[in-house]
């Protein structure tokens, strides 16, 4: 596969300035020359690299020009993939873009898969694959908090750290295998003093990185947060409150809102995936109805949940099962409208039925509590464990999942050595904290997961 020559689009379809054709691999300057004409006579490959050449793309067929263009070349291994690059920048729009790329397809190009550039620079050895699944992190940051973790594991952080981790049991590998093809050395007690406490030493870092992985999971991929209570109590006005922008229409009449409404808002660094609900219940309007059952199961997939109550009604039997719905999530209780109620008397009654829940008392329409509300979420999510500024080295499920594959692994060594276990099955637990660290730079790791990590990514990228 790396033989081919692959092209795509490298940037987003649609009207703009700029839009890019990107191609890589061993015939990419020939297929490039084929389609372009430009004022400095030679070959690209002899003008050098990381050289701008400006001209047009012409079909080679009928000598049509089809766009005005700049030219970049660039020449392996100092690229993206470390194969010769060339990107072709076109003006950004969809028909000559696609001109373009039809062209050097013809010429002997092939279409490029999803993630296929990135991938190529993986498996040329560029990055490794925890870098490469940073890339999409980048591309989809959602907060600049967000876009440090990526950056920093596209930098090669984790990486770092888990090689340093990989370099250490290897060398306690050795240790136990010249102690099993060497006994007469008589070197078994020392190193079984210094693997005991070399592996409690790494077992306190894995745990150290395992428990920021959550936090680094709601940089990468926001909070699921569900709005919730029963019609009219400020919902949809909370939404746009948060979003400071009129998302979600707002009206006196109930059941205003029929369906999910999703947002994503930057809290302290943090993205929020808001969702606003129908308001919860009993009703016979078949659409309303199928509104509320959504509402329902939008709660049962929520990380957290804000309950919005009404001060001017008080605590009504409709909200306590609202309250009893969300029993097992995370959430804050708000108690709304405190502009024209008695907030804090309604707040008080909450407080013994909100199941240990914090409750705010708020006006959305006037902002009164609005910022409480926000210190509120950040210290729920973050628990004050983990400031902004921080950097969480693990953001990716899958990283999570090999790092605790590693430790049960080295707790198993641990053990082993306590109970004094030969050295052969020692051994073999080491070397497999070894390969489960593997798996997150991609060392260990399977075709078939390779694949599926790439196919996430975007064509072009």
């Amino acid at each position: 596969m790396l033989n081919d020559t692959i092209a795509a689009i490298a940037t987003p379809l649609g009207e703009g300035a700029i839009g890019i054709v990107r191609l890589s691999g061993p015939q990419a300057l020939e297929i490039a020359e084929k389609v372009f004409v430009g004022r400095d006579a030679g070959r690209l490959r002899e003008q050098g690299s990381h050289r701008l050449h400006y001209g047009f793309v012409v079909d080679p067929e009928s000598g049509e020009k089809v766009d005005e263009v700049l030219l970049t070349v660039m020449l392996a291994p100092r690229t993206y993939t470390r194969e010769d690059v060339v990107e072709i920048n076109c003006h950004g729009g969809i028909v000559p873009l696609r001109r373009v790329l039809e062209l050097v397809l013809r010429q002997g190009a092939r279409l490029a898969l999803p993630g296929e550039f990135t991938k190529r620079a993986f498996l040329n050895g560029r990055i490794d694959l925890a870098q490469a699944e940073s890339v999409l992190d980048v591309i989809r940051a959602k907060t600049e908090a967000g876009l440090r973790v990526a950056l920093s594991q596209l930098a090669g952080e984790l990486s770092a750290r888990v090689r340093g981790f990989q370099d250490r049991i290897l060398g306690l590998l050795a240790h136990v295998e010249a102690s099993i093809d060497f006994p007469e050395e008589d070197i078994e007690e020392l190193t079984r003093e210094e693997m005991d406490r070399e592996v409690r030493q790494m077992l306190g870092e894995v745990g150290r990185l395992l428990q920021q992985a959550r936090y680094g999971k709601v940089y990468r991929e926001g909070l699921r947060t569900v709005i919730v209570g029963r019609p009219n109590v400020g919902k949809s006005s909370l939404l746009n409150a948060l979003l400071r922008e009129r998302r979600a229409i707002v009206t006196e009449i109930p059941g205003t809102t029929r369906d999910v409404i999703e947002e994503v808002v930057n809290i302290a660094g943090i993205p929020i995936r808001l969702a606003d609900t129908a308001g919860l219940r009993a009703t016979d309007d078949v659409v309303e109805k199928i509104g509320v059952e959504r509402s329902r199961e939008a709660v049962g997939l929520a990380d957290m949940v804000l309950v919005v109550l009404d001060a001017s009604t008080g605590l009504v039997p409709e909200d306590l099962e609202v309250l009893e719905l969300v029993r097992e999530k995370k959430g804050i209780v708000l108690v709304n409208k405190c502009d024209i109620a008695d907030g804090e008397a309604v707040a008080e009654r909450v407080r013994g039925v909100a199941q240990d829940k914090p409750v705010l008392v708020v006006s959305v329409r006037t902002g009164q509590g609005m910022e409480n509300l926000e210190k509120a979420i950040e210290e729920m999510v973050l628990e004050g464990r983990v400031a902004a500024s921080d950097v969480p080295l693990v953001s990716h499920v899958r990283h999570r999942v090999a790092l605790e594959r590693c430790r049960e692994h080295l707790e198993e060594v641990a053990e082993g050595i306590k109970r004094g276990e030969n050295l052969d099955l020692l051994a073999i637990d080491l070397r497999a904290a070894w390969e489960a660290l593997g798996e997150i730079t991609g060392a260990t790791v399977t075709e078939d997961i390779v694949d599926r990590i790439f196919q996430d990514f975007c064509i072009g990228k």
